[in-house]
């Protein structure tokens, strides 16, 4: 039996089958679902409304007030269609189902026990192209002309900044419990990495709920500053952005990680 349970989030009916040959927990989300062996974000206490702006945050949100103290002592991780965790970094392509099935994480083996958390390999937010920076931000390169050669300047920050909004990080941060505000900010600050797409495997119920009790309140308080009047993608998904670098930040301050590979890969192309 498996040490692992694995929430695989979709958004779309036709995944079912697959997810389940997965060994996989299959969780929908959208109105495109409409199977009832889907988990789905949409029952009991939830905000599957906030979806567009929050993303998988919402299923978060669902788990953290609907599942949570029913966990065994399994670990507890999550994917999505498009993205899975990777056993080993692939050197080869994959060519079938079966070779797909075998190269993902089914189980955590026994010598990562000694972690409490794993993390997908880190992004690196200063090895962007520039003309991304530049066509969304061309004047505040232009004032900052240390940006086009310092790309230790480019960090988490100046990142977010450029991508959803300057100052709308900042107006969050100082929504931050005193606890965690200053060492989050220093984490921005310091940091031209973060563990993207707001996956991570931890290894107790105790852990994920330490985790949704920081984050949901924090986000809750930044709904009083941006609302939900929000358009693009950059600001409109603004919720979700702010949680996965929170994500990062917060499972390498509170646990021993283990960062390990994500592969891309859209469950829709095995037939």
């Amino acid at each position: 039996m498996s040490n692992l349970n694995m929430y695989c989030l979709t958004i779309n009916n036709s995944n079912l089958s697959r997810i389940k040959k997965l060994n996989y927990i299959p969780v929908g989300l959208g109105s495109k679902i409409t199977s009832e062996e889907f988990i789905k974000d949409n029952t009991k206490i939830n905000i599957t409304d906030k979806n567009p702006y929050y993303g998988e945050y919402t299923f978060h949100y669902w788990l953290w007030k609907n599942k949570i103290n029913e966990f065994d002592d399994n670990w507890i991780g999550f994917c999505q269609y498009r993205k899975y965790w990777l056993k080993n970094s692939l050197d080869q392509k994959i060519n079938n189902f079966n070779e797909f099935k075998n190269a993902l994480i089914t189980e955590i083996p026994h010598d990562l026990d000694k972690y409490e958390s794993i993390l997908g390999e880190p992004l690196y937010v200063n090895q962007f192209r520039f003309s991304k920076f530049i066509k969304k931000n061309f004047f505040t390169m232009i004032k900052n002309p240390t940006l086009f050669f310092d790309k230790s300047k480019r960090n988490l920050k100046f990142h977010f900044d450029m991508m959803h909004g300057h100052g709308n990080l900042d107006k969050a941060i100082n929504l931050l419990n005193s606890k965690e505000r200053n060492d989050f900010k220093a984490y921005l600050e310091q940091s031209v990495s973060f563990n993207p797409h707001n996956m991570f495997i931890c290894k107790s119920k105790k852990i994920l709920k330490a985790y949704y009790e920081s984050v949901f309140p924090w986000l809750e308080d930044c709904e009083k500053e941006f609302g939900f009047n929000l358009e693009g993608y950059g600001l409109k998904r603004i919720y979700g952005f702010l949680a996965e670098r929170y994500m990062s930040y917060w499972f390498k301050k509170y646990t021993n990680f283990k960062i390990m590979p994500i592969l891309f890969k859209d469950i829709s192309d095995f037939d």
